[in-house]
């Protein structure tokens, strides 16, 4: 099976932003980049992949679009990106159908996420979280820059990585994207002492300074193997107390992307993403990666 880097494109400026970050991927990868629009048509809206409702054109300025979209989407990646083989392809299938027929032959996809407004970071829409919850492969959410179709690339990788349950291919996913980009990788563990009764004690560390110091050494015996592997990746180490979300999210600002973790897993109310993962999908400013683990 042909391997590629799939971006689900529906014109919005989310989705623009998202293809351009495909595109720079896909080249770090030396992997073709496949385009996918799906032209399922609602009687009256229809939900871009950001998760906008949009008002349903009339049906022939609809079909132009629908025509034109992919093919000026490729000619513009392809001049941005010289050397870069895209490929572009339409489904009459749902958005959230399409995408995960799409991911099964990618070795990543990715989505535009609706944007808030400043530093409030965004809000992923209900189709971008569906196919993260019941997608088998790592799917990262792109919000569009200042500018419509622009995202920030540079930075550091920031992993957030759960000592409970350290998955390898979390973790390798974090070094690897750290190691194409020649970048710094953050590691974020936030804890919480057994000792605290509230958001305000999570913050007194001196009574549970031999547990802190256990933490760092979890960390750190679970990294180190990683460190070997990749001797190139500048690594650093961060165990602060408190919310793992809320750290994630704020080391989010200054960051390239984002990595988290999504136990492939159900509950009676259908696919789980997790409530860290899902505070860092919510208010995170930098493109985040979820990938799925057992």
């Amino acid at each position: 099976m042909l391997r590629n880097v799939t971006v689900g494109l529906d014109g919005s400026p989310e989705s623009l932003a998202a293809a351009d970050w495909a595109a720079h991927e896909a080249q770090l990868r030396d992997l073709p980049l496949r385009l996918v629009h799906a032209l399922h048509r609602q009687p009256h809206t229809y939900a871009s992949l950001a998760g906008t409702r949009i008002p349903s054109p009339a049906r022939g300025s609809h079909h132009d679009r629908a025509e034109r979209l992919p093919r000026e989407t490729s000619a513009r990646l392809a001049e941005r990106h010289p050397g870069l083989r895209v490929s572009a392809e339409q489904s009459t299938e749902r958005p959230v159908t399409a995408l995960l027929a799409a991911s099964r032959n990618a070795d990543l996809l990715v989505l535009g996420s609706r944007g808030l407004s400043g530093v409030t970071g965004f809000l992923a829409g209900s189709v971008a979280l569906s196919v993260v919850a019941r997608t088998e492969r790592p799917v990262v959410l792109v919000r569009a820059g200042e500018g419509a179709g622009t995202v920030h690339m540079s930075g550091d990788v920031v992993l957030g990585l759960d000592l409970e349950d350290p998955d390898d291919p979390v973790i390798g996913f974090a070094f690897r994207s750290a190691f194409r980009r020649a970048a710094n990788l953050r590691v974020v563990h936030g804890w919480q002492p057994p000792s605290s009764s509230g958001y305000g004690d999570a913050f007194d560390i001196e009574p549970n300074a031999e547990l802190g110091a256990r933490v760092r050494r979890e960390l750190g015996d679970v990294l180190r193997p990683w460190r070997s592997r990749f001797p190139g990746v500048e690594v650093s180490e961060r165990t602060p107390v408190g919310p793992a979300g809320s750290h994630l999210v704020n080391a989010s600002r200054d960051a390239a992307l984002v990595v988290v973790g999504r136990r492939n897993r159900r509950t009676r109310a259908g696919n789980h993403i997790g409530p860290v993962t899902h505070t860092v999908l919510q208010h995170a400013a930098a493109p985040v990666a979820v990938i799925p683990h057992d």
